[in-house]
């Protein structure tokens, strides 16, 4: 490795792992050293990150497992469907892969959520990997132990809580990253600070520039602090019963313009993105922070190249859509909102409120 790996612990009671954060931790077998052996090994990854990375990793794990499978899944999130969940599935009764077998998720958070959730199910679970390749994954998905796969009617809507044994987050390999997926990343970085970290949030519209041109460490630092962020949170609350429903602050929203448009249309930083400034705006509206204070999460999505516009889907489908929200309550609406700069909660918010956010918010 080029410098010493930076390491987060998630802290959870017999399922801790570690986060390994640094340029060249993809390629180190050291970096593997701890996981069980002896086994099979699939990576799992897409037909865009194949080329780039695949080899590196079988390289890395060589001699470790009896055998590494590749299974190599259509890219996009419109993939993320049982179809395409079934393709890990045939290769892996292909191989005859029993409950000693480690899968790798090599790609971005569709890989991720996938990869995960077939762990989970494949023989009722076993163990895997995750080795984001995209910044949003570095930031987010690769972290907490949700998988799932989308559902014509709701994202994310078939899933189950599955924890890695590790994450592999290799700086170096976001620099093949196109810049529109690069700056979809970015919204779960603000993200972090506008829930939990006003001091990072103030950092983050400081250091705009830095982000957008991928300075080293400016992008170090903002991995680090969001998976330090991320790792707090699910060591308090690892299946979202409380405390972890802050991390889908822009979510609701968010997920419904996903839906809404057709999985893909928008990615899903992006809709995120404009999630939050709708979040924030319907925050300001229900008197629980200043008008400025919103005014400057919209304003910081846009400075990041963000949508801060929503798609006109019409109220009521929008609506629609965010009741099935897994926050949803008995068919209410609930949203994750800002209670304070650097804080969020969540809230029932009245109908009203919604419906003018929307109404203000759409292109």
């Amino acid at each position: 490795m080029s410098a010493p790996a930076h390491r987060i612990t998630i802290d959870l009671e017999g399922r801790s792992y570690p986060i390994l954060i640094g340029a060249g931790v993809l390629d180190d077998p050291t970096t593997y050293a701890a996981l069980p052996r002896g086994g099979m090994a699939v990576i799992v990854t897409n037909e865009t990150v194949a080329p780039l990375f695949a080899q590196r990793l079988v390289n890395a794990l060589q001699g470790m497992y009896r055998s590494i499978e590749l299974v190599t899944l259509p890219d996009g999130e419109s993939f993320k469907d049982w179809t395409t969940l079934n393709l890990i599935f045939d290769s892996m009764l292909a191989a005859a892969c029993d409950r000693n077998t480690t899968l790798f998720a090599l790609g971005g958070g569709v890989v991720g959520d996938m990869t995960g959730f077939a762990a989970a199910c494949y023989m009722r679970g076993v163990a895997y990997v995750q080795v984001p390749t995209t910044l949003l994954a570095q930031v987010d998905s690769s972290v907490g132990g949700k998988t799932a796969i989308n559902h014509p009617r709701g994202k994310n809507m078939v899933g189950a809580f599955h924890q890695p044994q590790l994450v592999v987050s290799d700086t170096g390999v976001l620099a093949t990253l196109p810049q529109r997926e690069f700056v979809a990343g970015l919204a779960e970085v603000i993200k972090y600070g506008s829930i939990a970290d006003n001091d990072f949030f103030v950092w983050c519209e400081g250091h705009v520039g830095d982000l957008l041109a991928r300075e080293p460490q400016a992008i170090a630092h903002a991995i680090r602090r969001s998976c330090e962020i991320k790792a707090e949170v699910v060591g308090e609350d690892e299946r979202e019963s409380g405390r972890r429903a802050i991390l889908n602050f822009g979510h609701t929203f968010g997920h419904a313009i996903e839906t809404g448009l057709g999985y893909g249309e928008w990615l899903h930083g992006e809709a995120v993105g404009c999630g939050m400034a709708m979040a924030a705006d319907l925050s300001a509206h229900a008197g629980l922070i200043p008008s400025a204070y919103a005014e400057r999460v919209g304003a910081l999505v846009a400075r990041v190249g963000l949508p801060v516009r929503a798609p006109d889907l019409g109220i009521d489908r929008f609506v629609d859509l965010m009741k099935l929200d897994k926050k949803a309550d008995a068919g209410a609406i609930r949203f994750i909102v800002l209670d304070a700069p650097g804080h969020a909660s969540l809230r029932s918010v009245a109908d009203s409120l919604v419906e003018r956010v929307i109404a203000e918010r759409v292109r």
